[in-house]
């Protein structure tokens, strides 16, 4: 076996040092035995792990809001939100920003997923590209990012490189940024304008960090998304109104929706949205405003997509 050089001992040396002193990474004694336990008693002990995530992720909410209420912002005007991060964090950044065009009706440019080593990543380990600050820094130069956009860097130790950088270059372009770690005092918090440091304490495999951090990053990524969407007008109250009727399913989904908030009766119901071209909001304006299907399309382009204050102007 090659000997390791002493420059890359020593700095090996240093990140263990780094990694003892993180909840995240902290070893439970308690649990040595785990592996000879019954599978209901270790599925219960995860079960009561998992039920602390949200009382971690409930100390952070008014971080959580001060972030969501500045992407809002940004993103009123015209700006992108970007999540960047590596492995488990980065695939949970990911799956936010992909499943964003088919809840709202967004275009797949608005909501960005990057993951360090890029796509082949999401299914495969690629190795030290968590470690490259370069990545991060070209990731986002290809995106050509602006005063307007929003980049999170993610991160369950808070100390990634990839996620850190990330966060760095963007704020040096004018972006704006959060950084989403798992430990107190994160350095990636520290970069950032907005820290979100949700500390879930140790694992229950020592150096698993999909476990409890991995569902406290789902679980704000959540939040962030979800309520800066609703900010945008995508909701009429809590239903999903930005939604066209493209299939069986969305059609029958739009259908139900339109009824929620009409009342109106089935027959009504179709011709409207035959009228609006499956367009849920549109529909909605048309049976409530009492106004034609270029009238509602007018309304909402002067509402910038807000159908509650579509309804308030028809009514002026």
């Amino acid at each position: 076996m090659k000997p390791v050089p002493a420059t890359d001992a020593v700095g090996n040396g240093r990140l263990r040092e780094q990694l003892s002193a993180m909840t995240t990474e902290a070893y439970r004694p308690e649990l040595a035995d785990i592996d000879r336990l019954p599978t209901l008693d270790i599925a219960r002990f995860m079960n009561a792990e998992d039920a602390t995530v949200a009382t971690a992720v409930g100390a952070q909410l008014p971080a959580i809001s001060a972030a969501i209420d500045a992407v809002t912002e940004r993103m009123t005007r015209g700006g992108r939100l970007v999540y960047a991060g590596a492995g488990t964090a980065g695939r949970l950044g990911v799956l936010d920003a992909s499943e964003c065009p088919p809840t709202f009706n967004t275009d797949p440019s608005l909501v960005v997923g990057l993951i360090a080593g890029g796509p082949s990543a999401l299914v495969t380990a690629v190795e030290g590209a968590e470690d490259s600050e370069e990545s991060a820094r070209r990731d986002l130069d290809v995106l050509g990012l602006s005063g307007d956009d929003v980049v999170v860097g993610i991160s369950a130790s808070g100390r990634t490189p990839y996620a850190v950088e990330a966060v760095r270059h963007a704020r040096s372009r004018g972006a704006l940024t959060i950084g989403l770690a798992c430990n107190a005092d994160s350095p990636l918090a520290a970069a950032a304008e907005h820290g979100i440091d949700v500390v879930v304490g140790p694992e229950t495999l020592t150096g698993s960090t999909r476990l409890k951090a991995g569902t406290a990053q789902k679980l704000v990524l959540n939040m962030l998304s979800t309520i800066t969407m609703v900010k945008l007008g995508k909701t009429y109250g809590n239903l999903m109104v930005d939604v066209r009727a493209s299939n069986e399913k969305l059609r029958a989904r739009a259908h139900r929706i339109v009824a929620l908030a009409t009342e109106a009766s089935d027959e009504s119901i179709e011709t409207a949205l035959a009228d609006n071209d499956g367009e849920v909001k549109n529909t909605i304006l048309t049976l409530l405003a009492s106004v034609d299907a270029p009238t509602a399309a007018r309304l909402l382009e002067d509402a910038h997509g807000h159908l509650r204050r579509a309804l308030e102007a028809a009514a002026a």
